[in-house]
């Protein structure tokens, strides 16, 4: 399936806490769209939050987001890893 980097910008301050708890959402929520929520990182200050995830397609990775919790993503971005 596509790897897939999305980018979330708040536009305000994120606590790594309240990140967790969305991440957490998605996982439970994700088996049922064929999606893997795999990794993210955070810019607590900036307001930003990365993920990586394993899915068939854009749209299916944001609907896991949309129902798990509603924070869509504003861009999709599909990556190669490297190692």
């Amino acid at each position: 399936m596509p790897l897939y980097m999305d980018v979330h910008s708040l536009g305000e301050a994120v606590t790594m806490d309240d990140v967790a708890k969305a991440h957490a959402a998605d996982l439970q929520t994700q088996a049922a769209y064929d999606v893997q929520y795999l990794r993210y990182w955070v810019d607590e200050p900036g307001g930003r939050i990365f993920c990586l995830v394993d899915a068939p397609d854009p749209d299916t990775a944001n609907r896991v987001h949309r129902e798990a919790h509603g924070l869509v993503a504003d861009e999709i971005h599909l990556v190669k890893e490297g190692v």
